[in-house]
């Protein structure tokens, strides 16, 4: 319990910084020379709407209350416990842009927001290709040694390795996987980065 405990605070100070980077219009871990692939294109409508429903929803909830007279014992707590919704939707959205895949000359980093982050030796890729996916279940899985970093239940870069690497999913569970499968804005900038033997300029995808 007090693991899940952990990893929800981390998930909160990471969603914080990253808004503080989104304003800044800066990203998290990409070193001069690399090539950052973003993923948030994809469910940045979808999570537009969300927030927006989360928005009126909190308003008209909090209306109704207060028109019937709910005391503020009650009514507090819901305010709170909705906006805490609202603001845990935009931290997903901040981590989301300012936390993009990156490749440098030594690794290939997949993440997702502030709930995932592989680093990958780029000597262990075997192989690299697209490979659409709309089917995907839940943001993170691993199934018999294949993981899957989905995003809006899409894949569509499948990256095979040599040799095994450890995976940490969100609350801390490890799984050994030589095949990972994910989401990028730009499959294409991805591919010709892990290709390229050398980084000499910095592509963005966000």
């Amino acid at each position: 319990m007090m693991g899940v405990v952990r990893a929800v605070l981390r998930f909160e100070l990471v969603g914080l910084t990253s808004v503080a980077l989104w304003l800044a219009r800066r990203r998290h871990g990409v070193p001069a020379g690399a090539t950052a692939v973003s993923y948030a294109k994809e469910q940045a409508f979808t999570l537009g709407l969300f927030m927006f429903a989360m928005v009126v929803e909190t308003a008209v909830v909090d209306l109704l209350l207060v028109v019937n007279d709910v005391p503020a014992a009650i009514r507090v707590p819901v305010l709170v416990g909705d906006l805490y919704s609202l603001l845990f939707v935009v931290f997903m959205a901040a981590a989301s842009v300012t936390r993009p895949h990156v490749v440098t000359e030594d690794e290939l980093r997949v993440r997702y927001a502030a709930y995932f982050d592989l680093r990958v030796p780029r000597d262990l890729i075997a192989s690299v290709r697209t490979a659409q996916s709309y089917n995907e279940t839940g943001l993170i899985s691993v199934d018999g040694g294949r993981l899957g970093v989905a995003v809006a239940s899409r894949t569509n870069v499948t990256v095979e390795l040599s040799e095994p690497v450890v995976a940490v999913r969100p609350l801390g569970k490890r799984a050994e996987v030589t095949s990972i499968r994910f989401f990028a804005d730009d499959p294409a900038a991805l591919l010709a980065a892990l290709r390229s033997p050398t980084h000499s300029a910095t592509h963005s995808a966000t």
